[in-house]
């Protein structure tokens, strides 16, 4: 049951699915797209998806599926690393249905779960009970517990908790033929489940011999099926009492056995207390040989983090100054070393005792003691995100998965990374090193370009690997699996006689071969260019780009890496072809760090549908297969683009929260310059877009345009004929405008503003946007109060007709020319300043950041560079100059509480602290940060129609509940579109920041 599928087949497989079925039934070429990719190098399109509701849906279509004989694959997350996720077959994804925890037993420490539930959601729920799942992946918030039991996942800390086999203790699984099958402990089976059993036992004692002989002696080995467990003379049972649980045969078998129902999985008292030694090593060798010493001491985890991911951390304003606290110098690499008990009292001897350690070693002064927990979690937050902190390296060439899981004997490490980085740098390549050091498993990925020569180069690699592994009698797959990248190679490590044994254990389950066939049993070669994302030029059918004029310049992105150097050529032509866009766009690797709910802003369309085309990288992946030509002619402008781009809110919050990169916000941009193009400008975004353009006239005419709020029926009209939400208020025009009625007192002239910008440096120029001016003076009144009372000299822009712009309403429309005429007019009038070191304080975040951001791809050059390196928001500056001593007004107490709800554009810019720190100038002020996403009002997003409910999701999802939690407290939001939400869902007044600190001035 394999190969391709007629399409007929295919289309009554959706016809059937779609009657006999209450899940979503996905058949179109840019959902399968979605789908066709995992976090590793492969591409295979499935036969179609469903998004089963009910258990009903998943017995069902796989009856359904069996009768057509179209394959059947699981997937949770589809964050797997080597292709276990990707096949033509039917998909059924578990992530957005099949997420409950079915029952928890604190006494006996157990849980029952369904397999699309995320880790961390687990975890956050057995915390109350004192309790975690500790089988901790560095995919935490977005690997479900079907997935790691599929892959047999192991975490940071194995050596003192073990893989995930060692961590479940049941699995209730559809078999092929339908029947529900439950495994467990063999002596408590009964039917269909003891028969298994009885036969996977009698192939055990048949290859006693050979499994003694084959099976790695690591704990880090996950190849093939569990067949060792039940060899009676086995000298790794994977219980604690020695005894034979049938549910390990599933775990590790990548869903080719069964399809998971739920798993019964143990559980572990959570830590209490933990400490955090880490090693700064002047050479990586001296690292990997330092481990073995180290693990003596009783650690919970040695994690290594290498001179790259060092380097591309610091590079990251999300990371570096975390990894700052955790260096001494600049060292080739660091081992991060943990200590955990039930008292922290007790773990400081431990640290002590690491430091005496290295002392012995001949590393006096290398340790970094953190004992303190909020400095361990940012630095284990940086070190679970270093496989995708490694993908961000710019270019064609990129760290690539195959030979990563290796896994060898602890007193071979240091040998075995030596003549491995020999390996590499005879191909012209080097390895980037990160992961488990504790038990001998280092993910190291060489730098190969896919595109061009690493297939060859991949092959030769992992034959070279191989030899080395066999040599320090390790596992070739210790971790990840073996998927479509290292199930060749099974038969290499455990001989052919296991290899039929494997054969027989699949027989027997599944001899339909209906559950992901060609995984584990009958692979593929790891290097058959036909399965590859990026196929290269000798492929039968090779990755190309389709020719597009991008109207942004994405040259930044079009360079070429050396693999061994890390130079960087000179850029492409980006800005004038499609080279740097697509490549751009290629940043996302499909690790899935955007299927995030619990922190971060990115993304927040996801956390309300919970459908992959609303991810991130759902909309990546639909760009790159247009971009690639293989969704067919137009599709980069085509509806289905549109509406996979349509609930991106522009948040940036990807900008930030992406390891590798990818800014869907500026993507959005881009395809709605050229899909407007195409299809044109609806009424409503006209109106939208030339806000500025005709907001002076309307402060004319308030009462005429504030109608649609007042007389019965006017917003239903209005819904009806501009698709803007009849529930929404729309925002009330003014007559007193800031530009009309401000006092010019509070200002001073362009040359007044230079010469105290020469004289002391105390001068701003307060930049009052579209929003902020027409609507809400006061907020720019206050803010221009706020500076003259610490004694600044305040400039502000005029312009006769009008006011400056910088371009956000354009931008959010697609209409680029516009945004760049409107934003090249501010900078003009701002250089003069901007080169005088006056800084460009703003009030919007969408705003005023623009001009940090879309104003430097727009080929401004050095004039919008100049600009944006001055440009600060309003909180921004205040905190630059209170640290520097020159903000010196003594504000009055608030008296209440106060909370923050930050900007999904101040998130994006790291403009999130600064106001905390603003706030914190109050006397008494304990500023809190509202833990939230975007608001979900992202400008025009959250007045249409079409948006309205998404809107609200979103807003309820943390900000809404929080703000009325404290009803009492003073709300900060400084986005004009955040305090909107707030007033419309919540009924609370929210202040920008600089209106609160007015009222705070002293009499």
């Amino acid at each position: 049951m394999s190969g391709t599928v007629h399409n007929d087949v295919s289309q009554l497989l959706a016809k059937r699915l779609a009657e006999e079925t209450q899940g979503q039934v996905l058949f179109d070429l840019p959902s399968r797209g979605r789908y066709a990719t995992d976090a590793s190098i492969y591409q295979i399109m499935p036969v179609g998806v469903l998004v089963p509701q009910t258990e009903g849906d998943i017995a069902t279509a796989i009856a359904i599926a069996r009768d057509l004989k179209v394959p059947v694959l699981a997937r949770g997350g589809g964050t797997s690393q080597c292709g276990q996720t990707t096949g033509a077959a039917l998909v059924i994804d578990n992530s957005k249905h099949f997420r409950r925890i079915l029952h928890v037993n604190a006494e006996e420490g157990t849980a029952v779960v369904e397999p699309g539930l995320v880790l961390d959601h687990l975890n956050a729920r057995l915390k109350t009970h004192g309790l975690w799942f500790p089988v901790d992946v560095s995919t935490s918030a977005q690997a479900t517990l079907g997935g790691m039991a599929g892959n047999n996942s192991c975490g940071s800390r194995s050596i003192a908790y073990g893989n995930m086999v060692h961590n479940v203790l049941g699995a209730s699984a559809w078999l092929s033929d339908g029947t529900l099958a439950e495994f467990g402990p063999v002596s408590g089976l009964s039917g269909r489940a003891a028969k298994i059993a009885a036969f996977v036992q009698g192939l055990a004692r048949q290859h006693g011999a050979e499994i003694a002989a084959q099976w790695p002696k690591v704990l880090r080995r996950v190849g093939g099926y569990n067949l060792d467990i039940f060899d009676n003379q086995s000298e790794r049972p994977y219980t604690a009492d020695g005894s034979v649980n049938l549910a390990h045969l599933l775990v590790g078998a990548e869903g080719t056995l069964a399809y998971t129902r739920s798993l019964t999985l143990k559980l572990a008292e959570l830590p209490r207390a933990k400490v955090l030694g880490v090693v700064n090593f002047d050479s990586f060798h001296a690292a990997m040989d330092a481990a073995q010493h180290i693990v003596k001491l009783g650690p919970t985890a040695v994690e290594l983090v290498d001179r790259t991911m060092i380097e591309l951390s610091l590079a990251n304003p999300a990371f570096r100054p975390t990894i700052e606290t955790a260096l001494i110098g600049r060292p080739a690499a660091i081992l991060l070393v943990e200590f955990a008990d039930a008292h922290k009292a007790e773990l400081l001897p431990k640290l002590k005792d690491l430091v005496d350690l290295m002392g012995e070693l001949g590393l006096p002064g290398s340790v970094v003691q953190m004992a303190e927990d909020a400095p361990q979690k940012n630095l284990w937050e940086v070190r679970k995100a270093g496989l995708n902190i490694m993908m961000s390296l710019k270019g064609d060439g990129k760290p690539v998965s195959f030979i990563e899981d290796c896994a060898v004997p602890l007193q071979h490490l240091a040998e075995y990374t030596d003549a491995l980085t020999e390996v590499f740098a005879r191909h012209g390549s080097r390895g980037t090193w990160y992961a488990h050091a504790s038990v001998g498993t280092l993910h190291v990925r060489p730098i190969l370009d896919m595109r061009r020569d690493g297939a060859t180069k991949m092959r030769a690699i992992a034959e070279e690997a191989a030899a080395l592994v066999r040599k320090y009698q390790g596992a070739y797959s210790g971790e990840h699996g073996d998927g479509l990248c290292r199930g060749e190679w099974i038969e290499w490590q455990f001989g052919p006689a296991i290899n039929e044994a494997f054969r027989a254990i699949k027989h027997e389950l599944d001899p339909l071969n209906l559950f992901n066939p060609g995984k584990i049993i009958d692979p593929p070669k790891m290097d058959d260019a036909a399965l590859f994302r990026f196929p290269p030029p000798v492929a039968p059918r090779p990755y190309k780009r389709i020719a597009i004029k991008p109207v942004l310049d994405w040259s930044a992105w079009d360079v070429q890496a050396d693999p061994v150097t890390e130079v960087t050529t000179a850029p492409g032509t980006g800005g004038d072809s499609t080279g740097g866009l697509a490549k751009a766009v290629e940043m996302c690797n499909n690790n899935g760090h955007c299927r995030k709910f619990d922190a971060g802003t990115m993304c927040p369309s996801y956390r309300v549908t919970r459908d992959e085309q609303h991810l991130t990288r759902g909309r990546a992946n639909t760009l790159r297969l247009a971009l690639s030509g293989q969704l067919g002619p137009d599709a980069f402008t085509s509806e289905a683009m549109f509406e996979t781009m349509d609930l991106c809110v522009g948040c940036k919050g990807c900008k930030r929260d992406c390891p590798t990169g990818v800014d869907m916000a500026k993507m959005k941009v881009e395809f709605l310059a050229h899909y407007k193009k195409r299809h044109g400008h609806t009424l409503k975004d006209r109106l939208v877009a030339h806000l500025p353009a005709y907001s002076r006239l309307a402060s004319r005419l308030p009462w005429l345009l504030n109608l649609r709020d007042r007389l019965p029926g006017a917003a239903l009209l209005t819904e009806q004929w501009l698709g803007l939400s009849a529930r929404r208020s729309l925002p009330r025009w003014r007559a007193d405008t800031f530009w009309r009625k401000h006092d010019a007192a509070l200002f001073s002239s362009l040359d007044a503003t230079l010469a105290a910008a020469k004289a002391d440096g105390r001068a701003a120029v307060l930049f009052v946007d579209t929003f902020n001016g027409s609507f809400e003076s006061e907020n720019a009144i206050a803010a221009a109060r706020v500076l003259k009372a610490a004694g600044y000299t305040v400039h502000t822009l005029q312009k006769s007709g009008g006011h400056h712009c910088c371009g956000r309403t354009y931008l959010a429309q697609g209409m680029v020319d516009q945004a760049k005429a409107r934003v090249s007019e501010l900078i003009e009038a701002l250089l003069p300043l901007a080169r005088a070191g006056v800084a460009v304080v703003g009030l919007e975040p969408s705003c005023l950041l623009t001009l940090r951001d879309e104003a430097l791809v727009m080929g401004l050059g050095e004039p919008a560079e100049a600009v944006a390196a001055q440009a600060l928001l309003f909180e921004e500056f205040i905190a630059r100059e209170a640290k520097a001593g020159r903000f010196a007004v003594k504000l009055k107490p608030a008296g209440k509480a106060i909370l923050l709800h930050g900007h999904c554009h101040q998130k994006a810019f790291g403009a999130v602290s600064p106001i905390l720190d603003v706030l914190k100038l109050i006397p008494e002020a304990k500023p809190e940060l509202i833990e939230s996403s975007c608001c979900g009002m992202a400008g025009s997003f959250g007045y249409e129609a079409s948006h309205y409910e998404v809107s609200m999701q979103m807003a309820e999802a943390s900000l809404l509940p929080a703000v009325r939690r404290a009803p009492d407290a003073i709300i900060v939001a400084d986005g004009t579109s955040c305090r909107h939400q707030i007033a419309d869902g919540a009924q609370r007044e929210a202040l920008h920041v600089a209106r609160l600190l007015e009222s705070l001035l002293p009499d």
